[in-house]
């Protein structure tokens, strides 16, 4: 399926995982941009909380791995997976508030509402999601402007009413009503599949990849975020609060419809390595250039926390 070995596919996620991490650390400095009037000390050390917290970085990384497939520009790679890294946090730290998800733990930490307050964690996730797009904007992003549109209407579209953002009021609504197993696709694709699917794509938009290339990665990107949601909802029966760095079994608590819990373990394990198997056949015309993209695949299929 892929060359690559395992342990080598772990040493080069984390090293890109350390390279968001520094680019994002540099892009959250106290010092105001050209525009702004001051950063808020506070307000900054609550963006810092929920963004500089670790993590595989996985949606910055397919960006640069699907930019890399079409040779695009490594740094503009970097700086629009940092800029979906942004978006990302914000969505997490807004999930984790007492009106929404109402979580304490967020990777192995407190919540941004619990290490601050919760009109501080409203405020860093704003702060954060404009910031998104302030980097693509941004002249250090060096493309041409065309394919900034594009990486910005992308990016919002899979951000809001009808992506991520609607997935989350679609989850909401599912906790006094559930939804049946199409709903729940639907849910899923929206409120976690969105942005993958946008990382994959973006890495086409910002290369300057044709029509076919684009749409090939945004089908690839549409796998794994079913794969994604599939492992998750697995590991929130399987794993521990310890290994998973958040809180477990909420799902089932609330009384929440997942495909897990409605064909149980055996049939999700089935279904994630025929997803893998697609995820496959999706890239097969790029032959071993994919091979970092089928390893991916692989990884959040069979992925521990």
């Amino acid at each position: 399926m892929t060359t690559i070995d395992p342990a080598a596919f772990d040493a080069h996620l984390r090293a890109r995982a350390a390279q968001t991490e520094e680019l994002l650390a540099a892009l959250l400095e106290d010092t105001p941009l050209f525009g702004e009037i001051v950063r808020p000390a506070n307000l900054l050390s609550a963006m810092r909380h929920g963004t500089l917290n670790g993590g595989k970085r996985l949606r910055p990384f397919l960006v640069q791995e699907a930019a890399a497939l079409f040779s695009g520009d490594a740094e503009a790679a970097a700086r629009v997976g940092a800029a979906l890294e942004c978006l990302h946090s914000y969505s997490l730290i807004h999930d984790d508030l007492p009106a929404m998800d109402d979580d304490d733990l967020r990777r192995g930490q407190p919540t941004v509402h619990k290490a601050f307050d919760e009109a501080t964690a409203i405020l860093a996730g704003d702060s954060l999601l404009t910031l998104a797009f302030d980097i693509i904007a941004a002249p250090e992003t060096r493309l041409p402007d065309d394919r900034k549109v594009a990486l910005v209407m992308a990016l919002s579209r899979a951000a809001g009413i009808g992506g991520m953002a609607g997935g989350q009021a679609l989850d909401l609504a599912a906790e006094t009503a559930a939804p049946d197993e199409d709903g729940i696709v639907t849910l899923q694709a929206m409120k976690t599949g969105a942005l993958l699917r946008f990382a994959c794509e973006a890495g086409a938009i910002l290369a300057g990849a044709g029509a076919d290339d684009r749409l090939r990665l945004r089908r690839f990107g549409e796998i794994i975020g079913l794969a994604f949601q599939l492992a998750d909802d697995v590991l929130d029966v399987t794993a521990d609060a310890k290994t998973m760095g958040k809180a477990t079994g909420k799902d089932a608590d609330r009384g929440k419809a997942t495909l897990v819990g409605r064909h149980g373990l055996d049939w999700a394990e089935q279904r994630l390595d025929a997803l893998v198997e697609d995820a496959v056949g999706v890239l097969s015309p790029y032959g071993s250039r994919a091979d970092m993209l089928i390893a991916t695949a692989r990884f959040v299929a069979d992925r521990s926390n």
